[in-house]
């Protein structure tokens, strides 16, 4: 596939190192010479320098042959990013795809408007980690989820800490034990790697669980791998970034949020945005000043500044000070893992969540949702078992599926099942696989 970047920053450059190791033909374009020398050493792809809402350089990059363009300018380059777009789809692109900073854009009557622009996806990636942390605090046990068919399942992940009743039993015994259990373990994430467990596997301290999960099995996975939801009352947010105030807006009515910020001028405009959240001005690396603020009577602390560093210290300041929930913005890549080695209890990444979204369109078969998970290799995708497609054609235990990949669950009509070695795939069913990238291909060929 011919993909054309537009914007070579944190998300562009990511998803350019990324789409790059699919081997599809990537070119990127960035007017700030600096970032356009980085990505350039990335290896095999195209650079070029030049403003993506110029015709003559979109036509140097090839976007009259584009299969996808991929307009992801920092945020406050929406402008651009929307031009490039609309551009990029006169001139031949097949699929264009704008990265946003107005939330007023992805109001249905909108996104019809920008439809018939030939816009054909519109990325917010502040919107999208925003929704994620609400949903997450209100499962304060799970590390990270994804709902599939309106939460007919979900993918929890957890990590296993001391006491947790599944340590020291293999998967197949817990799978007895537990026959009647609406979930199922899909993957784990151990040291850096991440495995498709078999029967004889031996849960350990510390493993990071993918489970897969019915609504109505949520509770029990998490009892047996040792996680309690708590209510969160009392929040506090560290950074006034776009996305803690999207957060603070959706909570402040309901819970009692204070959100803190180093800087004067941006907690007196806070303080005009967000009516009901108590805007503190303090030193967000002083944790002596957050414990003044209440800092170990907080139910959860999200810590969103843009120093990954200092996340990751405030979260740590806050779990020895009590805090039960915590979550770190971590733009830096290879600080993730690091992050949830030391008891970070979820992390954000921008970058993870735009890759995710944009990635389905280089795929041909009818993927429904992708998700790359933080700290691991893998993708889940929920995609449609097309008729006579090999999935459908005998019982799951016979189709041979990649060992890096399994079969979670299966949505048909408004049931949701999860998958044994005597399931059997219908035509249409919605099919929720777990993956690692180098099975990925394989896995599409079942369905189509």
């Amino acid at each position: 596939m011919r993909i054309v970047i537009a914007g070579a920053g944190e998300v562009g450059s990511h998803l350019a190192k990324m789409l790059s190791n699919e081997y599809h033909d990537i070119t990127v374009i960035d007017s700030n010479e600096d970032r356009i020398r980085q990505v350039s050493q990335m290896g095999d792809l195209i650079a070029v320098e030049g403003s993506s809402s110029s015709i003559s350089t979109l036509q140097k990059a090839g976007v009259q042959k584009a299969d996808l363009f991929i307009a992801v300018n920092p945020s406050e380059d929406q402008d651009m990013n929307i031009m490039g777009a609309i551009l990029a789809k006169r001139m031949g692109a097949k699929k264009v795809v704008a990265r946003i900073n107005n939330d007023e854009y992805l109001v249905p009557e909108n996104k019809d408007m920008f439809a018939d622009m030939g816009i054909d996806y519109l990325l917010y990636p502040e919107k999208t980690a925003a929704k994620e942390i609400v949903s997450l605090l209100g499962q304060t046990g799970i590390a990270e989820y994804i709902d599939f068919g309106g939460g007919k399942l979900q993918i929890i992940v957890t990590r296993l800490e001391d006491g947790a009743p599944v340590i020291g039993n293999t998967v197949e015994a817990v799978t007895n034990r537990f026959r009647e259990q609406d979930y199922r373990v899909v993957a784990i994430s151990k040291e850096g790697e991440t495995i498709i467990p078999r029967a004889d596997y031996e849960f350990e301290l510390y493993d990071m669980v993918y489970i897969i999960s019915t609504r109505e099995g949520i509770s029990e996975a998490l009892k047996y791998t040792g996680k309690i939801n708590i209510d969160v009352n009392s929040l506090m947010i560290l950074g006034g970034s776009p996305i803690a105030v999207m957060v603070a807006q959706a909570l402040e009515e309901k819970i009692n949020v204070k959100l803190v910020d180093s800087s004067k001028e941006k907690c007196m405009m806070l303080a005009e945005e967000l009516k009901n959240t108590l805007i503190i001005n303090a030193d967000l690396r002083n944790t002596d000043a957050l414990k003044e603020e209440d800092l170990g009577n907080m139910d959860a602390l999200i810590a969103l500044t843009p120093s990954s560093e200092t996340n990751i210290l405030a979260c740590l300041a806050g779990k020895k000070a009590g805090v039960k929930k915590t979550i770190a913005e971590i733009e830096n890549i290879e600080y993730i893992k690091l992050a949830e080695s030391v008891g970070i209890d979820t992390v954000i990444n921008k970058k993870i969540i735009a890759a995710g979204r944009v990635f389905r369109f280089t795929m041909d078969a009818d993927i429904q949702v992708i998700k790359y998970l933080t700290g691991s290799d893998a993708e889940v995708v929920e995609l449609i078992a097309k008729a006579n497609s090999p999935a459908t054609r005998t019982k799951v235990r016979n189709l041979h599926f990649p060992k890096t990949a399994i079969i979670g669950g299966i949505i048909r009509g408004n049931q949701a099942y999860i998958v044994t070695g005597d399931t059997e795939i219908k035509p249409y069913d919605r099919v929720v696989v777990f993956s690692q990238p180098q099975s990925m291909n394989k896995v599409l060929k079942y369905f189509a």
